[in-house]
């Protein structure tokens, strides 16, 4: 099920005496964030007034926040993005919307479980699959990867022997 709002970082720390606060993102780029006029926290909207990289984080001033005593109450809060604001490229998803599809054979058409967790190690992102007769592993790769339909809700992988 696709939500409107989607979990896109954890506000970590202040930066400076002026209010700014340091977003640890939960995208591929941090630079995904810089694309959004607003963000949501206790989901309420708070307008993004200003936003650069740093050090894989994004340093952010945000409307109503006016010195450090104020941004550090906003610290250890989760940030959301409203999907109708982002701009994904051809192909593109988000990890939040593979969370739950049935994952199936691609040859015998088997139903081997549903994606229960996305381990995201630096190489490739893992699929967690359970709920059928055994748990899954599976890497997000095209050898294993055949077919993503979110709208349909299913996600069809080839598995190789010993899997």
């Amino acid at each position: 099920m696709k939500h409107r709002y989607l979990e896109a970082g954890k506000i970590v720390n202040t930066h400076g005496i002026a209010g700014e606060v340091k977003i640890l993102p939960w995208a591929d780029d941090p630079a995904f964030l810089l694309d959004f006029d607003t963000l949501y926290i206790d989901g309420q909207p708070v307008s993004l007034l200003g936003a650069r990289v740093h050090k894989n984080c994004v340093l952010a001033k945000l409307a109503g926040i006016h010195d450090i005593n104020e941004a550090m109450k906003l610290k250890n809060k989760v940030v959301f993005i409203d999907r109708e604001d982002a701009e994904l490229e051809e192909g593109a998803f988000f990890l939040a919307d593979l969370m739950g599809l049935e994952v199936r054979d691609a040859d015998s058409g088997e139903v081997l479980g549903q994606i229960a967790d996305i381990l995201t190690p630096p190489a490739s992102n893992v699929y967690v699959v359970t709920g059928g007769k055994q748990d899954h592993m599976i890497p997000a790769v095209p050898e294993f990867i055949v077919e993503t339909n979110i709208d349909e809700g299913y996600l069809r992988v080839r598995l190789i022997e010993g899997m």
